[in-house]
C-alpha cells in the first residue's frame, strides 16, 4: 500500500476528519427555548454573576484548543497554516479517542510572537486549555512563557509531550538494562523545543523537590555543529542557558565525540546521523533512542549491531515507538478535571511515570506501551490529576 496516495484520497472523501455534533436534539419549540431563546439567558446571567460557572454551563470544561502557526509542522518545516490543518485535525481526533475530549483546531496566519499571544489569551474564555503544536523554537519558547498566567493550562506538545514520553521510556530501558537513572551519562542531538525540554526534565532542572523526580546523571546537549559549550560564540540565549545544566566538564567536539562513553544516545534531530561503529563506542548496554521521523538517527538493526541493548523510534512501524499520542490526551483530561490553571513539573514527571507503569512484560522491545492503548490515558489523566491536586494548582 502507499500511505500517502491512500491518505490523500482519504482527506479529499471526508474532506476533513472532525466535525461538531450537538449533544441534545432541538425537536419542539420547548427544545428550542431550553437550548436558545428565552432559556439560555439563565445560564448568561449565572456566569455573568460568577464567571467560575463557566465550566459547569458550557463546554469550556472538555474542550482544547490545538493553536499552531503551521512554522514547523512534523518534518515538513515553514509550511504555513493552512497546510497545518491536516496535522492538527489528527490531533484532535486522538484528543477524543484516547481521552474523551473535544479539541479543535486553531491555525494561525501569522508567526509573530506578540499577535500569537494576543490571539491565544482573547480566544481563552471558550477553551480549557491550550496545546501549541508546530511552532518553531525558539518563538515556541517565548509564547508558552508568556501564557502562563492566562488561567488555563498552556502546553506546548513538541517541547514537554515528547520529554515525558522519552522519560517514561528512559524508566523502563534502565530497568531492562539493570542501570540506575542518576548514573546515566546521556547526549541528546537536537537543541530545538524537544531538545531542550528533555534536557530539562530528565535533569529535573524545574523541580528538584518531587518525590518522583531523579535526576540523570549527565547531559551532553548538540547541535548542528557539535557540542554546546561555553566557548562557542555562536550560541542564541537559548543555548546558551542550557549550559547552567549540562556539560559540566565543558567537553568540546561533534555529537561523535559526545556518544564515546554515554550509557544513552536521544536524538531528536535529523536522520541517518550515527553508524554501528559510533554505536560501538558508547558504554556497554547502551541505549539509543533515534527520534527523528521518518528517517530515525540510526535504524534499529544498525544499533544493535553497533551493541545497543535497547533502540526505540518514532516510527510506528518498528518497536518502541516513542510517541507523544501516550502523553498530550491524558495530561490534558487529567488537567481539565483538576481546572488546573498550568502543567507543571511535577505533573509532567507524574504522567512519564504513569505511562511507564503502564507497560507489563518489559524486555528490549517493549519499554513503552503500544501507542493504540486506550487505557493509558485514563491512567495518565489520574496521575495528573492527584499531582496537580496535591500542589494546590486545582480545584477538587
Amino acid at each position: 500500500m502507499d500511505i500517502y496516495k491512500e491518505a490523500l484520497h482519504l482527506h479529499e472523501h471526508l474532506r476533513g476528519k472532525i466535525k461538531i455534533t450537538s449533544k441534545f436534539d432541538v425537536r419542539t419549540k420547548e427544545d428550542l427555548a431550553l437550548v436558545y431563546s428565552p432559556g439560555v439567558a439563565e445560564p448568561c446571567r449565572e456566569i455573568a454573576k460568577d464567571p467560575s460557572k463557566v465550566w459547569d454551563y458550557t463546554i469550556k470544561s472538555n474542550t482544547v484548543a490545538i493553536v499552531s502557526d503551521g512554522s514547523a509542522v512534523l518534518g515538513l518545516g515553514n509550511i504555513g497554516p493552512s497546510a497545518a490543518i491536516p496535522v492538527m485535525e489528527g490531533k484532535s481526533m486522538l484528543f477524543k479517542k484516547f481521552a474523551a475530549i473535544d479539541a479543535f483546531p486553531i491555525c494561525l496566519d501569522t508567526q509573530d510572537a506578540d499577535e500569537i499571544v494576543r490571539t491565544v489569551k482573547n480566544l481563552a474564555p471558550v477553551f480549557g486549555g491550550i496545546n501549541l503544536e508546530d511552532i518553531a523554537a525558539p518563538r515556541s519558547f517565548e509564547i508558552e512563557e508568556r501564557l502562563q498566567n492566562i488561567g488555563i493550562p498552556v502546553f506546548h506538545d513538541d517541547q514537554h509531550g515528547t520529554a515525558i514520553v522519552v522519560l517514561a521510556g528512559l524508566i523502563n530501558a534502565a530497568k531492562v538494562t539493570g542501570k540506575a537513572l542518576t548514573d546515566l551519562k546521556i547526549v541528546i542531538n537536537g537543541a530545538g523545543a524537544a531538545g531542550i525540554a528533555i534536557a530539562k526534565l530528565l535533569l529535573c532542572v524545574d523541580h528538584k523537590n518531587d518525590q518522583f523526580c531523579t535526576p540523570v546523571k549527565e547531559i551532553i546537549l548538540c547541535d548542528s555543529k557539535g557540542i554546546i559549550h561555553k566557548d562557542r560564540s555562536d550560541l542564541n540565549d537559548r543555548k546558551r542557558n542550557t549550559l547552567g545544566f549540562t556539560n559540566p566538564n565543558n567537553m568540546k567536539g561533534s555529537v561523535h565525540d559526545a556518544i564515546k562513553g554515554a550509557d544513552v544516545f536521544i536524538g531528536v534531530s535529523v536522520g541517518d546521523l550515527l553508524k554501528a561503529g559510533h554505536i560501538e563506542t558508547m558504554a556497554p548496554d547502551s541505549i539509543v533512542f533515534a527520534l527523528s521521523n521518518p528517517s530515525p538517527e540510526i535504524m534499529p538493526e544498525e544499533a544493535y549491531k553497533g551493541g545497543a541493548a535497547i533502540v526505540g523510534t518514532g516510527r510506528s512501524d518498528l518497536p518502541n515507538q516513542i510517541n507523544n499520542v501516550l502523553g498530550f490526551p491524558g495530561i490534558f483530561r487529567g488537567a481539565l478535571d483538576a481546572r488546573a490553571k498550568t502543567i507543571s513539573p511535577a505533573m509532567k514527571i507524574a504522567a512519564a511515570h504513569a505511562i511507564a507503569a503502564c507497560t507489563g512484560d518489559l524486555n528490549r522491545n517493549k519499554i513503552i506501551p503500544s501507542s493504540l492503548n486506550e487505557a493509558v490515558g485514563y491512567r495518565v489523566a489520574k496521575a495528573v490529576y492527584n499531582a496537580a491536586i496535591a500542589e494546590g494548582n486545582g480545584i477538587k
